[in-house]
């Protein structure tokens, strides 16, 4: 069905590519899952706004939500798509291996996250149907952005392509953070809606997800939402961010559930500590210099199935617990990692506030 899907709309795209020469000006934000723009391509956008006149086109998932939006889609949307000059794009999107572009588009992957911590795109193990999709997408492209030279190989297997088309110039979301200038703000108004947090320090836990259902539903339980508030709950606000693709839900007995708030960066400028497993938000936190603590109580079984680039126990800048009660230790006793400066130059050495600028100015000259 999927493939149906991306035939169909390659007849359309190639269409108009035929017809219609590019456009200087129009520019194509293509993100697949996260239909807020609020990440990296958000940046793009406002930056390019200062800088002139360009006519954007926003796809993401939101445009099959009703038969009227998809109709959208296919005609003006596909049309503005295939005369676009510049594509910039947060994640995979196989249908892209379908598509002839005309050789003066640029197509930039920015991706969604900074450094290299899972093992992602052709790094991991993947069906040959799905292996080859991803190949002929990643050949379409002319950059990938990465936050640091010391990851740039990573992002040049993981996509498949030469090195020299990586540019570690860093990271338009994570630069967001950086020149935040309201986390005061953002604090006040998010203490306003939830006045049990005011006066406490904000642990924010964000799991990231297992591959499947049953897993997704154990790995929960291991987390005593209770007795955490119990032990903390006059200190510390216990915030709950699950993975988009977690299946199922969990009680958070005594903690806030944030799943659907708006925007992850957000949450990192209001939260003062991190509670993750092995999900690249950490990489938020050590930007910030916020302490990060690792609850990996499926290590053994996560990272068989679901590897890193690195060894998670000397690589992570965070106490690594396995229990709800070294958990609650490891908050009561959380410090700057002594690993924190080692991990940040790898990761995230070209994040310094002016990554969307160079980023531009390498691209669009």
């Amino acid at each position: 069905m999927k493939k149906f899907f991306y035939r169909i709309l390659a007849i359309i795209f190639n269409f108009f590519r035929a017809l219609f020469p590019l456009k200087a000006n129009r520019v194509t934000l293509l993100s697949p899952h996260n239909a807020s723009f609020n990440d990296s391509l958000g940046e793009i956008r406002k930056e390019l706004e200062k800088r002139g006149n360009y006519d954007f086109n926003c796809i993401s998932h939101e445009d099959f939500s009703s038969p009227l939006k998809a109709i959208a889609f296919f005609t003006v949307k596909t049309f503005k798509f295939a005369t676009s000059k510049y594509v910039f794009m947060n994640d995979n999107f196989m249908p892209m291996g379908f598509l002839n572009f005309r050789r003066e588009a640029v197509l930039v992957q920015l991706w969604h996250g900074e450094g290299a911590f899972k093992q992602f795109g052709l790094s991991i193990e993947l069906p040959k149907e799905i292996r080859e999709l991803e190949l002929a997408a990643d050949k379409k492209l002319s950059f990938v952005i990465c936050s640091a030279e010391g990851v740039r190989h990573i992002y040049a297997s993981a996509f498949g392509i030469d090195e020299s088309r990586v540019l570690p110039l860093g990271s338009p979301r994570a630069d967001a953070l950086l020149n935040a200038a309201n986390a005061k703000e953002l604090r006040a108004d998010f203490e306003e809606k939830h006045p049990q947090c005011k006066g406490k320090k904000i642990v924010l836990y964000a799991p990231t997800f297992r591959d499947d259902p049953k897993s997704d539903a154990e790995f929960l339980k291991l987390f005593d939402y209770e007795k955490f508030t119990k032990a903390l709950g006059d200190e510390y606000c216990l915030l709950v961010r699950l993975h988009p693709q977690v299946h199922g839900a969990a009680r958070l007995n005594g903690a806030i559930d944030v799943t659907d708030y708006k925007s992850v960066n957000e949450l990192t400028l209001i939260s003062d500590m991190l509670i993750t497993d092995y999900s690249s938000i950490c990489m938020d936190f050590v930007l910030l210099d916020k302490p990060c603590v690792f609850f990996a109580p499926d290590m053994e079984e996560y990272l068989a199935r679901r590897p890193v680039y690195y060894d998670y126990e000397t690589f992570v800048p965070g106490k690594i617990v396995r229990n709800t009660d070294e958990l609650i230790a490891a908050v009561r006793n959380a410090k700057a990692d002594e690993k924190l400066e080692e991990f940040k130059k790898l990761n995230l050495e070209a994040v310094d506030g002016k990554s969307c600028q160079r980023i531009l100015d390498r691209i669009i000259s």
